[in-house]
């Protein structure tokens, strides 16, 4: 398969995926290496260079020699990508999946001692290249990878190993439909047999598109806390671990993780849309509040029990502010009429900083209502714990404190009021939110023995900076949301400053 070709197809397609890290730019890519799967299974990991910061792609492939014209049209989900020339030499011109789309004659083209993914079908001109997530094929490559203990084979730059979390059998793949709405991965729901041919339970499988140097968070929390028997995530399968060349590193070599699976809960609802359907109509969330606040205080202590933490030193605690009293200056350039609330802020952080902080441990790190889903007959169960998807994975797989978690989901209820407000004008969940703010603190101390009262100043900070982070985001990209955060800020600026 032409690998030059095959850059070209995906510098148009690429930009058009929600996955794609780099909107606004023009992907420049060059291809690292790939890794097979199976005949007509290959996994291409391309890295931009085309924005200011360079970012690897996670790319699988299926490669066919047959075209298949039901895919090739706008109903096929975006599966199929180009044609383009079977052999590995040849330079004639790929056809990407759009029509009005060219090839950029500035594509970076592969490094010289960089093959091309193969296998490479050689009994036609041209070959069909799609996004192998929608195939079944590749599902079922992916689990027996995974359940099965395999390893590709390691003689190539980039190698794939999977790590069971299942006893027994290697599980078999029958069925794959991918979740739609997804940002930043692509998930596969499977359906699931045993080798046996029993029926078992269904499986979902996240395939990390943007992929880091490390361990990825959510595979190593979410099975830390499913060996320990919590409930309150899902059961995991297990995961990918790669390894592939970075000249950036000592030793020339890097690893991560690639994908993961873990248990599929069907017929669940997420608890934003839960809160917001319970917002519009009029009805009290505060037991489910509670519920969700009895929820992370039981996550936050299984975390602490079978995670490292870490004691707040004087240099740790001056950092946290410093970030804080950062993101300040940069909302007010973004929001400039939040520089009348300047001093209040400043005063909050103050009194955060002169406080006796709580021991650092593993946290969530992204927490809000969509992070969390309603099972029924299972109460609460959180998922994505990947962290904030722009911070760096080695910040992101640090201790931080428990508190950034309970400030996040008390930002999370104001965005429900905030919501129902925006789609319904003149009306107000205000005193709503207030509500599944305080049943939601009032269960997480219940189960937690948190002293809210000493750790108010601290937890106040927290959500003014969760707060200027959203008028930043709000400011660039819905400005007419931007009244949720600033009237959060003027509140919380009143009241603790």
């Amino acid at each position: 398969m032409n690998s030059t070709e095959l850059l070209a197809a995906l510098t148009e397609w690429m930009p058009a995926q929600r996955w794609f890290a780099g909107k606004g730019t023009r992907p420049s890519l060059r291809l690292i290496g790939s890794y097979d799967l199976g005949p007509g299974l290959t996994t291409a990991l391309v890295l931009d260079e085309g924005g200011q910061q360079a970012k690897l792609y996670q790319v699988p492939l299926v490669v066919s020699a047959e075209p298949r014209t039901e895919d090739e049209g706008s109903g096929s989900g975006g599966s199929f990508i180009a044609r383009i020339s079977a052999d590995a030499d040849s330079s004639s011109t790929a056809t990407p999946s759009s029509s009005t789309a060219t090839p950029s004659s500035g594509t970076a083209a592969p490094s010289p001692n960089t093959a091309a993914p193969s296998p490479s079908p050689t009994a036609t001109a041209t070959v069909s290249v799609y996004d192998a997530p929608h195939d079944v094929r590749y599902a079922h490559a992916l689990l027996a990878l995974i359940t099965g203990d395999a390893a590709t084979p390691g003689d190539g730059a980039i190698t794939a190993t999977g790590r069971s979390q299942v006893p027994g059998h290697p599980l078999v793949a029958v069925s794959a439909k991918v979740l739609s709405g997804e940002q930043s991965n692509t998930s596969i729901i499977m359906g699931v047999e045993t080798p046996e041919g029993e029926a078992a339970a269904p499986v979902i499988c996240k395939v990390f598109r943007v992929l880091h140097h490390g361990n990825n968070p959510d595979v190593v929390l979410q099975s830390a806390l499913a060996a320990a028997g919590s409930t309150r995530v899902p059961a995991s399968v297990g995961s990918i671990v790669g390894q592939w060349n970075d000249s950036r590193l000592p030793d020339g070599r890097t690893s991560g993780h690639l994908a993961f699976a873990q248990e599929f809960l069907p017929g669940v609802r997420d608890a934003w849309r839960v809160a917001l359907d319970a917002a519009s109509a009029g009805q009290s969330f505060t037991a489910e509040a509670a519920a969700l606040g009895d929820a992370t205080a039981e996550v936050h202590e299984t975390l602490a029990a079978v995670m490292p933490t870490v004691a707040p030193s004087p240099d740790l605690v001056a950092g946290v502010l410093s970030s804080m009293r950062r993101r300040h200056a940069g909302a007010v350039r973004e929001v400039p009429d939040l520089a009348a609330h300047g001093d209040a802020i400043a005063r909050v952080f103050e009194k955060a900083a002169a406080i006796e902080w709580p021991r650092l441990q593993r946290i969530h790190g992204d927490y809000h209502l969509g992070q969390v889903l309603a099972v029924p007959g299972g109460g609460w169960v959180l998922v994505d714990f990947e962290g904030e998807p722009l911070r760096p994975m080695v910040e992101r797989n640090q201790p931080d404190l428990a508190l950034r978690d309970i400030a996040g989901m008390l930002r999370s209820f104001d965005y429900v009021a905030g919501s129902h407000a925006h789609s319904h004008p003149g009306e107000s969940a205000a005193d709503w939110a207030t509500d599944a703010r305080t049943a939601f603190l009032d269960a997480y101390v219940a189960r937690s023995g948190l002293d809210l009262e000493a750790m108010r100043p601290l937890l106040d900070a927290l959500e003014i900076d969760k707060a200027l982070y959203e008028a930043i985001y709000e400011a660039r990209n819905r400005p007419d949301w931007l009244p949720i955060p600033t009237t959060a800020i003027a509140r919380l600026a009143a009241s603790a400053g």
